[in-house]
């Protein structure tokens, strides 16, 4: 059921309500939120009634959300068919306050409150539609929603930029005990995108991969190329924070796209891959440009994932004959990601050893209140990661 409304402030103000509050004369709880009010408006601070139980649900208490660029595609208004106003926060790490009901994971165990969990934020995959069943494609399944995206709060309280979030029924829950929080959350959602972009690649052991875009997908794709036998890791992309953050996650090289042109970019791919061009390129940037170049820079019979055009940003020409045909390059789309790589994800974060390229990241962490600042600073790329803590 979705939340009542109890109070607002508009430009980062806060007007407090009584806890606990009565909405049509009922005694509830309420909990407090950052939302998007509409396309273009600032984050607002509101405080709205605590939602009640339905059979098999549960009440996370949000340790850490996520601010990630698809957050400011949304207060931007770039994304069609938002459902204004909505709490973002997608990938969330927090104790299970309340559970009615059963609540297992993908093992059938049951969890308990006070168990430290994440939750899948792509729910209601029907698993019985042509798309999931014949084409084996979930992330295209047409009823997919997704927390703090696709669904608003007249669905519910939906987002991690809140103190809670309720988890419908169905929400798949992956247990985080012994698991460091904010390590977990420097991979945040771009660790299942990019793990699914790096599977796509299908990255040769020894191969030379070129990672264009150095924001937080793309600092994942250099770690994961990687393990999966990358010899060495190319990364392009701005500013030089994180282009040093793609040089602690194991990029051999990196160049900085804001100082050189397209063709001194090229010619630094040529000659960091003895003249042939990388074996893999992932695009992971935002820039429909940037889909082209990887196809450029690509060896001939090489292959190109496209992962980071998640947003609309506008289309780009190229040549059929010279950039992809005469090339034999293999090109591959990835939309997202399903439950499988958000569960290995999360069990890589789980290891000590092999998540520490994450743990090299620098987190900025931001209150509800400063929300909107957070926002601000991954549009402007001041921060490599935000991340939202409720509770401060």
């Amino acid at each position: 059921m979705p939340p009542d409304e109890i109070s607002k402030g508009g430009g980062g103000r806060f007007v407090p309500a009584a806890r606990p509050v009565r909405v049509n004369n009922v005694r509830m709880s309420v909990v407090r939120v950052a939302l998007v009010p509409g396309p273009g408006e600032p984050v607002e601070l509101r405080e709205v009634a605590e939602p009640e139980l339905e059979p098999d649900s549960a009440m996370l208490a949000v340790e850490l959300s996520e601010v990630c660029g698809t957050d400011v595609h949304l207060q931007q208004g770039r994304l069609a068919g938002v459902p204004y106003p909505l709490v973002p926060g997608h990938v969330s790490v927090g104790r299970l306050e309340k559970i009615r009901g059963r609540l297992l994971d993908v093992d059938g165990r049951e969890f308990r409150e006070g168990d430290r969990v994440t939750f899948l934020d792509v729910h209601r995959t029907c698993h019985a539609c042509w798309h999931c069943l014949v084409a084996k494609a979930s992330t295209r399944c047409p009823a997919r929603k997704v927390y703090g995206i696709t669904y608003g709060l007249a669905d519910t309280l939906a987002g991690g930029w809140a103190e809670k979030v309720y988890l419908k029924p169905g929400t798949r829950c992956i247990s985080l005990e012994g698991v460091d929080a904010a390590r977990f959350m420097a991979g945040g959602c771009a660790l299942p995108t990019a793990l699914h972009a790096v599977e796509r690649a299908d990255v040769p052991f020894g191969a030379t991969v070129l990672v264009l875009g150095s924001g937080p997908v793309g600092l994942s794709a250099v770690a994961l190329s990687l393990m999966r036998g990358a010899s060495r890791v190319l990364c392009t992309g701005a500013p030089d924070l994180r282009l040093k953050a793609a040089r602690d996650m194991g990029a051999a090289a990196t160049l900085d796209v804001t100082a050189h042109a397209p063709e001194e970019r090229a010619a630094w791919v040529l000659d960091e891959t003895g003249g042939r061009g990388a074996d893999v390129c992932i695009e992971a940037t935002g820039s429909p440009a940037a889909v082209v170049e990887a196809m450029r820079y690509a060896r001939d019979a090489g292959t190109v994932v496209v992962v980071g055009q998640y947003t609309d940003h506008g289309e780009v020409s190229f040549n059929p004959h010279r950039d992809l045909n005469r090339k034999h390059l293999d090109v591959r789309g990835c939309w997202g990601s399903d439950f499988s790589h958000f569960y290995r994800g999360a069990r890589l974060m789980a290891d000590a050893a092999r998540s520490e390229p994450w743990a090299r990241l620098e987190l900025e962490t931001y209150p509800l209140a400063r929300a909107g600042e957070a926002l601000a600073a991954v549009a402007s790329a001041r921060v490599v990661k935000a991340l939202i803590d409720p509770r401060a």
